[in-house]
């Protein structure tokens, strides 16, 4: 199938930058597109940003100007540069891609890695 791996998470103060990256490996045949959810505890799993292969950003209103999420189409990877870290970022963040695979034929599906946990705190 499809495996994503998360990484870059961890402690930062508030007001300080991650960086986090995410790599879709398996029987790939295309990704459409790529993008991070997180959640924090208590609350429901939210978009944070979504980007499509070919480019086209999608940001949740609450991250916009603070973070930046790009793609690397070759190496199936996708990251999210994140400044300007406040407390209410703390949540573990997920990664997301809807991936044309193989399995026999070509199926679309989406698949999500186990998350990366982001702590914002001083």
């Amino acid at each position: 199938q499809v495996q994503l791996v998360e990484s870059g998470g961890g402690l930062v103060q508030p007001g300080g930058s991650l960086r986090l990256s995410c790599a879709a490996s398996g029987r790939i045949f295309s990704i459409n597109a790529m993008g991070w959810y997180r959640q924090a505890p208590g609350k429901e799993r939210e978009l944070v940003a979504t980007i499509t292969s070919g480019g086209a950003i999608n940001y949740a209103d609450s991250v916009k100007g603070r973070f930046t999420i790009s793609i690397d189409n070759a190496k199936n990877t996708v990251y999210l540069q994140m400044n300007s870290l406040k407390p209410e970022d703390t949540a573990v963040y997920y990664c997301n891609a809807g991936v044309l695979y193989y399995t026999g034929g070509i199926k679309s599906d989406d698949f999500w890695g186990k998350g990366t946990l982001v702590t914002v705190s001083s």
